[in-house]
């Protein structure tokens, strides 16, 4: 009998961060938005597991209104990582962890 076909989730260096859903919406924005840019999640992955402090034209911090966002009565610097389309991720990082709040797969209303 053949074991039940289960995904091997990928490994990661003692160097690298996790990455977590911190809400219920970034669960389901990353489900669809992986849906339709599976390569570019990829490599948001890729990104947000090695480096997602460095700053540059793809993934930075925000500004005004949007640089504080507070979860579980903590605030953190909100983070943005742009994928094509419009489509962004939103997260804060928390010692080894990559919490993302908010997945959209267009762009947001609130940053235009």
């Amino acid at each position: 009998m053949s074991p039940k076909k289960e995904t091997v989730p990928r490994p990661l260096r003692r160097s690298e961060y996790e990455i977590v859903f911190g809400t219920s919406n970034a669960r389901k924005g990353w489900i669809d938005v992986l849906a339709v840019q599976r390569n570019t999640v990829v490599a948001a992955w890729e990104r947000l597991t090695t480096s997602p402090l460095a700053d540059d034209t793809t993934c930075h911090g925000m500004k005004g209104d949007l640089e504080f966002v507070t979860h579980k009565g903590t605030a953190h610097r909100r983070r943005q990582y742009e994928l094509t389309n419009g489509a962004r991720i939103w997260f804060y990082v928390e010692e080894q962890s990559v919490i993302l709040i908010d997945v959209h797969t267009h762009h947001p209303n609130a940053t235009k």
